[in-house]
């Protein structure tokens, strides 16, 4: 095979072949022009280069390529180790071990010894004898035996992106020079696939995240349930960037503290509803910090000194505000891994950060839109007040002082007594009216753009109705929207969620009464279930907050079990208290 000039090889574009390509295609030349190299091995080296390049999957292209370096130099055992950010070996594709031998060898290797010499040195490494390499200090137990061994890194636009490892040639007693110029041309072609693959998989990811922040913000706009947007977040959050446990604390008004308000993946029933310090452990840290935070060992980080039992068996973390910014936080977003995972990349944290500031800005977006709806509600209503006060009771006024100027007229005694009723009869009317008109004008201090409490228990018991397959019963009594303050409310509609969602998830009830009453000095929720009752040694970290916020608005809890079964909770709170509640 006489050599052939470059312009043969590369096309007449070749200004924009990149240089990885002409690298490869110069060691493709060389091994053609080689004296010594069969028809046949050219052949298997462009047969393998070509079939390092058919799979866009990732784990599936990382595997093709360590199943081709062993058929090309003929080895027996052939593995791929990646490089991680912090210069160990994140992860490792063996072949030629079958599942059962890496069980019985234990935990993969991390890049010590011989395998950490290429990550240290990314070179081409030739042994005829790999136990004789300084760096080399054994196998663990059950590891078969090796010898022979040819290592070579993968680059990846000049960066090294891990490292080819072979052992046991199995038609020679080691490595020849031959090998190693194949497996150089093939780890070329492997950066190449790499490449092509991560762009690849980066262009799918950034679709989800795309499709993700288009349906957050399309559920925000189209007025959908608060709950129901946070629950959409995490869940997208965490399979982008495949986290085993993801929570999003919200903060409690007044009190100095985050709510684990929504919690999903491993341990999750642990984590939710607990409350915990902003000004202290990981979760305060992340609240107060305007960026990510990124730790690879959540349970050994110096900022869950505090509460480093809550993240026990769990190891890297990233952690980001919700919030657009200029306002502060209005939750945490925190994603994290089993102890031993990956560590959360730059490249896994650039696409989350961008996604949290897209749904807060939308979340920002729709408080505003919210409120001015509310404005609007609120003009409507001084409108409506304004009618029944100049019109309405008037008239009615003018149709009472008309009727009490013909009783005089009056002789009969039967027609007198209607009369005296029908304008007792519009006095009432007058009052009720008049009561109207108060409740329509009256607003809270500072709460004037806030939903009421009768519409927020409405709205709670109307979404339970999903979970349970049913419409719970609901009764309000009182002057609810005028006398209780906005704390106290925050706390009753928060204790209503958390005993629907414990009415759901443990008594298995089949008819569930909500009962609000607002007396001239209480405010008292009664949410009863025909259930199968609170079983014994119970602890539900959603009754501890019940009987928490009891605390915080000075009242008390009550649970038992009625007569006919099941289970029923009392909450009550006196109305002069609950100024340091919580919002949701």
């Amino acid at each position: 095979m006489g050599s052939r000039p470059r312009e043969d090889v590369v096309s007449e574009g070749e200004a924009t072949v990149d240089p990885t390509t002409h690298e490869l295609l110069d060691r493709l030349q060389a091994r053609i022009d080689a004296p010594g190299t069969s028809r046949r091995r050219v052949h298997t080296l462009l047969e393998a280069v070509l079939s390092v390049g058919r799979e866009l999957e990732l784990s599936q292209v990382l595997r093709r390529i360590v199943e081709a370096a062993i058929f090309l130099v003929d080895a027996e055992y052939g593995a791929l180790g990646v490089i991680g950010e912090d210069h160990m070996l994140s992860e490792f594709i063996p072949v030629g071990v079958d599942g059962e031998q890496w069980a019985a060898i234990g935990a993969l290797p991390c890049g010590h010894g011989l395998l950490g010499e290429l990550v240290r040195h990314p070179s081409p490494l030739r042994l005829r004898e790999l136990s004789e390499h300084p760096a080399s200090y054994g196998f663990p137990p059950h590891h078969p035996p090796m010898h022979s061994f040819l290592g070579a890194p993968i680059r990846v636009r000049g960066k090294v992106f891990g490292n080819l490892y072979l052992t046991e040639k199995r038609s020679s007693s080691e490595f020849d020079a031959e090998d190693e110029a194949v497996l150089m041309t093939l780890a070329v072609a492997a950066g190449i696939a790499i490449e092509n693959s991560r762009l690849y998989e980066q262009s799918c990811l950034r679709e989800r995240w795309l499709a993700a922040g288009s349906e957050v913000t399309s559920s925000l706009l189209s007025g959908c349930p608060r709950a129901e947007v946070m629950g959409l977040i995490l869940n997208h959050a965490r399979e982008n960037v495949t986290a085993d446990l993801g929570m999003i604390a919200v903060p409690v008004e007044g009190a100095g503290r985050l709510r684990i308000a929504l919690a999903t993946g491993d341990d999750a029933e642990r984590q939710h509803g607990e409350f915990v310090s902003m000004r202290e452990g990981y979760l305060g840290a992340v609240f107060a910090n305007p960026r990510a935070s990124v730790t690879h060992d959540i349970e050994e980080d110096p900022l869950s000194v505090a509460d480093a039992a809550r993240w026990a068996g769990l190891g890297p973390a990233v952690g980001l505000p919700l919030g657009s910014g200029t306002t502060d936080p209005s939750g945490v977003l925190l994603l994290v891994r089993r102890k031993g995972g990956n560590p959360f990349s730059s490249d896994e944290c650039g696409p989350l950060e961008a996604f949290t500031r897209q749904v807060s800005l939308a979340m920002e977006l729709a408080e505003r839109r919210k409120d001015a709806e509310q404005v609007a509600m609120l003009e409507d209503r001084d409108r409506i007040a304004r009618d029944l006060h100049d019109l309405a009771i008037q008239r009615l006024f003018a149709t009472g002082m008309t009727l009490q100027g013909a009783l005089r007229f009056v002789t009969h005694p039967q027609a007198e007594k209607r009369l005296r009723t029908a304008v007792d009869d519009l006095d009432s009317t007058i009052k009720i009216i008049r009561s109207t008109i108060f409740g329509l004008r009256t607003h809270q201090a500072g709460s004037s753009l806030r939903q009421g409490l009768r519409s927020r228990i409405a709205q709670a018991v109307e979404a339970s109705s999903g979970p349970f397959g049913f419409q719970p019963a609901l009764r309000v009594d009182g002057l609810v929207e005028t006398r209780v303050p906005v704390a106290l409310a925050d706390h009753a509609v928060a204790v209503l969620v958390e005993a629907l969602s414990n009415a759901f998830r443990y008594a298995r009830a089949n008819s569930v009464d909500v009962h609000l009453t607002v007396s001239t000095d209480r405010l008292t929720l009664t949410v009863t279930d025909d259930g199968i009752g609170i079983p014994e040694n119970a602890r539900f970290s959603g009754l501890n907050n019940i009987r928490e916020r009891a605390q915080m608005a000075g009242g008390k809890v009550k649970i038992g079990e009625p007569a006919s079964g099941g289970t029923r909770l009392v909450w009550t709170a006196p109305l002069a208290q609950g100024q340091d509640g919580t919002g949701l």
